[in-house]
């Protein structure tokens, strides 16, 4: 998945406005007890971090 599809996303979910602020300051446990921004920094796939966010905030399986 390329990093545009995953904001993309992130902004269909979330909205605008409120996909960055959960991206820099939500500490998930299953990516590490990092960030979404920590995760892709550390060299996590966007691809897989988009599956935890999708388990971790129960996103519609029609955003998957």
């Amino acid at each position: 998945m390329r990093l545009t599809v995953f904001w993309q996303r992130m902004a269909d979910h979330f909205g605008q406005g409120y996909s960055d602020t959960f991206a820099r300051d939500h500490v998930m446990a299953e990516l590490g007890g990092r960030t979404v921004h920590g995760a892709l920094d550390a060299g996590w796939d966007a691809k897989d971090v988009w599956r935890v966010v999708c388990a971790v905030m129960n996103v519609p399986q029609e955003k998957r």
